[in-house]
């Protein structure tokens, strides 16, 4: 018991200060894309035919200049195939964690342009600014985005410090915390526990599988992702995404943070 105290005092203070400060991201880490169309070179697919979920598109710009690059971050698997196979630069991975969308056609990443996540109506920041419980459901994830939304709730991000709490009933949400892609098993699984919430409730999409399907989709057992089932209120990327980004995202929709 001495030792376990001793350690902690080592330690110090571990919680995040964010959002007043900023985190200290480790140098592995790959946040939203930086894209420049000025170093596209015309014809070169390269960077297009190597992404695993089709998640770039290339189109057609004005005479004269190269083709207009967007990612379509619901898709992107974070992966780097794209780096390593664009001689030009074109895709980078930046270091800004804040990539959550209230909608779908907001992922989409162009040159410089990126509209994160606003905040819910007035009657429902009301309702669930200050208290949010939400119950978490793998639709047929792969683990990944499950463990990053279990970390949510250790002493560094310490998600119960903002009201939010994960519960284990849908009668005891205010919403879902849906990840995976939502396989055909679980189509009425998660039909039912949406319906079990009461109503006003909210829905958040965790990771490229829950948005779009990520790697599984097309297969015939995947749905596609969670919008496909019921309403979704914020689109968090990622394959997995960072505990940060899911909590940024989080936050936004409750109206904590704001730019």
């Amino acid at each position: 018991m001495l030792k376990a105290f001793l350690e902690r005092v080592r330690q110090g203070h571990r919680t995040l200060a964010m959002p007043a400060v900023g985190p200290v991201l480790p140098a592995s880490f790959r946040g939203r894309p930086v894209l420049d169309s000025s170093r596209c070179t015309e014809g070169c697919r390269e960077c297009a035919d190597r992404c695993p979920t089709d998640a770039i598109r290339l189109e057609a710009s004005r005479e004269g200049a190269g083709p207009r690059i967007s990612i379509d971050l619901g898709r992107c698997l974070f992966c780097n195939e794209c780096v390593e196979g664009c001689p030009e630069g074109v895709i980078r991975f930046g270091r800004d964690y804040r990539m959550a969308a209230r909608h779908r056609e907001d992922l989409v990443a162009r040159d410089g342009a990126y509209r994160l996540a606003g905040a819910l109506d007035g009657e429902a920041r009301r309702l669930f600014g200050r208290s949010l419980r939400l119950r978490q459901v793998s639709a047929g994830g792969s683990a990944g985005c499950e463990l990053e939304a279990a970390a949510l709730q250790n002493v560094v991000f310490d998600l119960g410090r903002f009201g939010i709490q994960f519960v284990a009933s849908p009668r005891h949400a205010d919403g879902l915390l849906i990840t995976g892609p939502v396989t055909r098993p679980m189509e009425l699984a998660l039909r039912k526990t949406w319906e079990a919430v009461p109503p006003p409730r909210i829905v958040v999409a965790v990771g490229a599988a829950a948005i779009s399907g990520g790697p599984f989709a097309g297969d015939p057992e995947s749905l596609d992702g969670a919008a496909t089932v019921v309403p979704v209120d914020l689109f968090v990327p990622g394959h997995p995404p960072h505990p940060l980004t899911i909590l940024d995202g989080l936050l936004r929709l409750l109206g904590r943070i704001r730019e």
